[in-house]
């Protein structure tokens, strides 16, 4: 598989005051974006926004300080491209193999107001033989918002692919205690925690507070989602495009983790996921595309 991360590669896509290509943590190419409201960073392995902060507030994306930095491995933070499938699947990677793949960056632009667009595109060349018939695109765009569009086109001459996508966010909060989640209420949920196997519950509360293992599909669930933090005295608006499955995750000190996230983080971190996953799985014809999309924004807490 192509795993090429040379930086130079993509030097001649930089902008002045823009957009500038440099290396991070452990030795990898990532994008580093200043707009007149924000700054923002998107590593090239698994084409992962590892971080978004508006000048004057704290950074939006949470990032483990454990997390792995190296070529073939996923990063535990920010927004992982959960893809071609969601979770488990025999004989292949949890959550699917894209997110630790080396992307390329295709296309940077600038408007006249500053805003930055970015546009990765995955190698075909880095795909199994039975994905090979699949385009995938992540266009960024970086202004007093962060917009992410995952986009997949069924390139192949006679095979549909069941696809699943998800854009895994992991948002940083002041204190898990403080925190409730709104846009959720009247949607059936399959709740995965603590060892479950997917009971199908409905949510019944206006507001979801996390105060142990949570792990939430709400499926056929199209509504914005906003995280009201006390703590940090800020709402976080999570938008979300072609996206009729929303996952509700944090795994306490109970989930037993991999090496790359400490337990006690889970008292700063809460994942709101936008996607299309178990029932709404996408059949994607040949010649079709599909896109999904999330608009992240914050505002000060009313």
């Amino acid at each position: 598989m192509e795993t090429n991360l040379d930086p130079e590669r993509f030097r001649h896509l930089e902008i002045p005051d823009r957009v500038e290509i440099a290396t991070g943590h452990g030795g990898l190419p990532f994008v580093k974006v200043q707009t007149p409201w924000s700054t923002a960073e998107i590593y090239l392995n698994g084409a992962h926004v590892t971080h978004f902060q508006k000048f004057g507030e704290p950074p939006l994306l949470f990032m483990s300080r454990k997390s792995f930095f190296a070529p073939g491995k996923p990063i535990r933070g920010g927004i992982p491209i959960c893809y071609p499938w969601f979770g488990n699947r025999a004989g292949g990677p949890s959550h699917g193999f894209v997110r630790s793949l080396a992307w390329e960056l295709a296309e940077t632009s600038a408007t006249p107001d500053g805003a930055v667009t970015l546009r990765l595109h995955l190698p075909k060349t880095s795909l199994p033989t039975e994905w090979s018939g699949l385009r995938t695109d992540l266009v960024v765009r970086v202004a007093d918002k962060l917009m992410v569009g995952l986009s997949a086109k069924n390139e192949s001459a006679g095979q549909t692919l069941e696809i699943e996508n998800c854009l895994h966010s992991y948002f940083y909060v002041g204190d898990i205690s403080t925190v409730s989640l709104t846009g959720l209420r009247a949607a059936p949920f399959n709740d995965f925690a603590a060892g479950g196997t997917g009971t199908q519950k409905m949510e019944n509360d206006p507001v979801l507070r996390i105060a142990k293992e949570t792990n939430r599909v709400y499926a056929d669930s199209t509504s914005t989602v906003e995280i009201r933090d006390e703590n940090l005295r800020r709402t976080i608006s999570v938008e979300k495009l072609n996206s009729r499955s929303t996952v509700i995750w944090n795994p306490w000190t109970t989930q037993k983790m991999p090496d790359d996230f400490d337990p006690a983080e889970h008292q700063i971190m809460v994942c709101v996921e936008s996607g299309n996953v178990k029932q709404n799985k996408i059949s994607l014809a040949p010649g079709e595309t599909t896109t999904l999309g999330i608009v992240l924004s914050s505002a000060p807490l009313k």
